[in-house]
């Protein structure tokens, strides 16, 4: 079997998906993203490409170190992505060429079912009350929610008193028995992360996620892990699994790598073993499409130290596209906020070839948000 074409489609909201096709006939599905540039990854996946035309399809690692480490400069964002996809597409089709999922080719499964989580209260939180009782009432045990919207280095009493309020809110709707996740989403300062990590203690959230901005990490992480009892996640900014190393070194509980970013499932499996040897847990970083998912499921089910899955179902940035592009979207039908384990081959999803072509015709150029402070400066979104 040999690749016969590489295909990108920019498709709406945000998302670009990756066809890989072979000389046989069986093709793979990969979702290689970057948000907010997914024309800079796209360039990445065609150069990349030359390496694959003519190729093995199954020989995984093969391609995944050649791919990693085929040209001088490697790493970070863009080309860690552009791998990302190419290793789901590699890995849909040695599931599909063996009949079978791809966790079965893992080692098989470790459990029966998976967690998931939603996500509540937008970019600048509000209607926490609302947006809560609605995810418990359509089943889900656990939600994620930002802690604020833009913060300044150092937040005035009245700003972390409504970041604390707005925690509380979630918890009075969830009770003791589900989980609320905080994300600091990496707006917060060290010094202001510790102050807000203390005053959450009592609303004992399941992690408060990036609480420091990546480049920041260092001993001002480790600074926040032992700041409180609070468990503190980190990892959709980070792309390798030597720079899961030193998060893990300063004392994180949660690592989150991303399967769209952080170098595909071959990646993600590596990051959660890693994870695993620290006492560490893998919640995958997910908030993108349906392909994505899938990948992240299929490595959920093969990980032994795996918490909880994020899904974008619901997320406000995706207008309710968020399975538009299958053929059969109750592969996601989450019951009592669990996915049921995947039996189908490869990825366990079947793509609508149509319409993804119909939707890359109009494509899109969604872009972050820029924010300011009241002072005109930047501000972290």
């Amino acid at each position: 079997m040999k690749i016969t074409a590489v295909e990108t489609f920019l498709v709406a909201p945000r998302w670009l998906f990756l066809k890989v096709s072979t000389d046989e006939g069986v093709s793979g599905w990969g979702e290689p993203v970057v948000e907010g540039r997914a024309g800079t990854v796209r360039a990445a996946v065609h150069e990349l490409s030359e390496l694959l035309i003519g190729q093995d399809p199954l020989r995984i690692e093969d391609h995944w170190q050649v791919l990693r480490r085929g040209g001088f400069y490697r790493g970070g964002p863009v080309l860690s992505s552009a791998l990302a996809g190419f290793d789901h597409a590699l890995w849909d089709i040695a599931g599909k060429v063996r009949d079978a999922p791809v966790h079965e080719l893992l080692g098989g499964p470790v459990r029966d079912r998976v967690r998931v989580y939603s996500w509540v209260g937008g970019d600048r939180p509000s209607g926490i009350r609302e947006a809560v009782s609605a995810q418990v009432e359509a089943g889900f045990t656990a939600v994620k929610m930002n802690v604020a919207g833009p913060l300044a280095p150092i937040a005035s009493p009245a700003e972390a008193d409504a970041a604390v309020a707005r925690a509380w809110e979630a918890r009075e709707v969830l009770g003791p028995h589900r989980d609320l996740a905080i994300d600091f989403h990496g707006r917060v300062s060290p010094a202001m992360a510790r102050r807000l990590v203390k005053l959450l203690e009592d609303v004992q959230p399941m992690f408060v996620e990036e609480p420091v901005l990546p480049e920041t990490q260092g001993d001002a992480l480790r600074s926040v892990v032992e700041a409180s009892t609070v468990p503190v996640a980190v990892g959709e900014r980070l792309y390798s699994r030597w720079e899961f190393k030193p998060v893990l070194d300063a004392g994180v509980a949660v690592v989150q790598p991303d399967p769209s970013h952080a170098g595909g499932i071959s990646e993600l499996r590596r990051i959660g073993a890693l994870a695993e040897m620290y006492g560490a847990s893998l919640a995958p970083h997910c908030p993108l499409g349906p392909i994505s998912l899938a990948a992240s499921l299929q490595v959920a089910f093969a990980t032994p130290n795996f918490l909880i899955q994020e899904q974008s179902a619901g997320m406000h940035y995706h207008e309710g596209r968020e399975h538009a592009y299958l053929a059969d979207p109750s592969v996601f039908a989450f019951q009592d906020g669990y996915a049921a384990r995947p039996l189908k081959p490869g990825l366990g999803i079947e793509v609508d070839e149509e319409a993804v072509r119909r939707a890359d015709e109009a494509g899109h150029a969604w872009r972050s948000p820029v924010w300011r402070h009241d002072d005109g400066g930047f501000a972290e979104w």
